[in-house]
């Protein structure tokens, strides 16, 4: 299943969206609901984490995943 995002620019194309939901050709959501998704999914990680990294550490995973794409490349 793909996913896109889409800005209407014309109100009349909501009818037409909704009348492919009904259709069950497409499935509209809210953003909301995404934000709500990745909102508990972070809740769930963090509660299985004893500590929040710290910048250093961050800072450390996101330089090793850098180089190690990097060197993939060449």
């Amino acid at each position: 299943m793909d996913s896109i995002r889409i800005e209407i620019l014309n109100p009349k194309a909501i009818k037409l969206l909704k009348d492919l939901a009904k259709l069950k050709l497409i499935k509209i959501s809210d953003s909301s609901d995404r934000k709500s998704k990745f909102k508990k999914l972070l809740e769930k990680l963090r509660a299985k984490s004893d500590e929040t990294p710290s910048l250093e550490e961050i800072e450390k995973e996101v330089e090793a995943v850098r180089k190690a794409r990097y060197e993939e490349e060449n």
